[in-house]
C-alpha cells in the first residue's frame, strides 16, 4: 500500500484544521465545491469526497437549498451502554443481517487518528456496511479500526462477530462515547437505505474503548428516523 496521503484526505484535515481553529466560526457557510475546489486547486469530485466525509462526521451540514455550514454546537446526551445491533434487533423478534458495503485499508486520516489515538502514518481498516431488520435496511455503518488491533483476524471475524472475536483474543469491551445528531440523507446514504433523498437521519458517532481505555473502533452510523429511536433511560 502506498503511504501517500489520498488528496481528499489531505483536503479533508486542512479543512478540519480550518473548523477545529474556529477561523470557519460555528454556523457559517462554507464556500462552494467549485470555490473549494478553486482554492485548495483539485478537482470538484476530491473536494466532495472531503466535504462529504467532513458532513459524515458531523463538522459540516448541510442546508437544502442554502448550501454548506460549519455545524453549530448541539447538546449532547450522555447514554449508558453499548448498543448492540445485532442484540436489539433480535429482541424486538426480527432477523438482522448485514451487507458488506466496502472494506480496504488507507492511512489514518487527521480525525480517525484522534479519536483512535493513534498517528495519522499508521493504517487503519475501514468497514462500510448496511445494517438490516427482517430484509429492511435500518443503518448505513463506517467503522474505521487500527490494523494494529485487528491485523490477525480474518475479514469474516471482523464484519460478522467483532465484539466476539475481540473478546475471545483477550480484548474486552468496557465503555464508549457516543454522540447522536440530526441530520438528512445524501443521496448516497438514501439509496443504500432505500429512503428518499433528505429525509430524516440519526446520526450516531461513538468511539469503543477496551478494558484497558484504549480505542479500538471508531464508527459513524446513520440511522432511518422513521425506522429507528434511541432509548434513554435515567435513574435519579
Amino acid at each position: 500500500m502506498s503511504n501517500k496521503i489520498p488528496v481528499y484526505i489531505e483536503m479533508h484535515n486542512k479543512m478540519r484544521h480550518l473548523i477545529v481553529s474556529n477561523e470557519w466560526k460555528s454556523g457559517s457557510k462554507i464556500p462552494s465545491e467549485r470555490t473549494l475546489a478553486d482554492e485548495f486547486n483539485v478537482s470538484r469530485m476530491t473536494a466532495r469526497q472531503a466535504v462529504s466525509s467532513l458532513v459524515e462526521e458531523g463538522l459540516l451540514e448541510r442546508k437544502r437549498g442554502s448550501g454548506t455550514f460549519v455545524s453549530a454546537e448541539k447538546v449532547r446526551e450522555k447514554l449508558s451502554g453499548i448498543p448492540s445491533f445485532t442484540e436489539t434487533i433480535e429482541r424486538l423478534g426480527k432477523r438482522p443481517s448485514s451487507k458488506l458495503v466496502s472494506y480496504y485499508t488507507k492511512r489514518a486520516s487527521e480525525s480517525e487518528a484522534e479519536k483512535l489515538e493513534i498517528n495519522q502514518d499508521q493504517t487503519v481498516l475501514v468497514m462500510e456496511r448496511i445494517r438490516y431488520a427482517d430484509d429492511e435496511p435500518i443503518c448505513f455503518e463506517v467503522a474505521t479500526l487500527p490494523m494494529t488491533i485487528i491485523s490477525e483476524f480474518s475479514k469474516e471475524q471482523l464484519t460478522q462477530h467483532l465484539y466476539r472475536t475481540l473478546s475471545d483474543n483477550g480484548f474486552e469491551v468496557e465503555r464508549a462515547e457516543q454522540t447522536i445528531s440530526a441530520t438528512l440523507a445524501s443521496e448516497k446514504v438514501a439509496d443504500l437505505l432505500q429512503v428518499k433523498r433528505e429525509s430524516p437521519i440519526l446520526r450516531l458517532r461513538q468511539v469503543s474503548y477496551t478494558n484497558e481505555n484504549k480505542p479500538f473502533e471508531y464508527v459513524r452510523a446513520q440511522y432511518v428516523g422513521s425506522r429507528y429511536e434511541f432509548f434513554l433511560e435515567a435513574n435519579k
